[in-house]
């Protein structure tokens, strides 16, 4: 299987992009998916994660960014808008087949499957 994220893009603050995140590759049904983010220079952070009890969001973008799921399509998408300089980074989508409580769905190291990374600048 493999996940490819793409709609990344060169933004002024206060902008918006829609960010996909494409498994393909096998039928099987990834209970809990995230995007993470990799700001210059520093660690990977979770941004927000969804499976079908829910959602989350990483403080910083709750109310700014939306997460949504097309299970038909094996699609994720990662809505952002109002975005500030401060959201550039690069962005990945990550996948796991068995969910986990929803206080760790923004932790990287519970993740099996990563795409490649799309890069979001926001220019102020």
């Amino acid at each position: 299987v493999q996940l490819q994220a793409s709609g990344g893009g060169l933004v002024q603050a206060g902008g918006s992009l829609r960010l996909s995140c494409a498994a393909s590759g096998s039928s099987l049904d990834y209970s809990l998916i995230a995007w993470f983010r990799q700001p210059p220079g520093k660690e990977r952070e979770g941004v927000s994660c969804i499976s079908r009890g829910g959602t989350r969001y990483t403080e910083s973008v709750r109310g700014r960014f939306t997460i949504s799921r097309d299970y038909a399509e094996n699609m994720v998408y990662l809505q952002m808008n109002s975005l500030k300089p401060e959201d550039t980074a690069v962005y990945f989508c990550a996948a796991r087949v068995i969910r986990v409580p929803s206080s760790q769905c923004l932790n990287s190291i519970h993740y099996e499957q990563w795409g490649q990374g799309t890069q979001v600048t926001v220019s102020s």
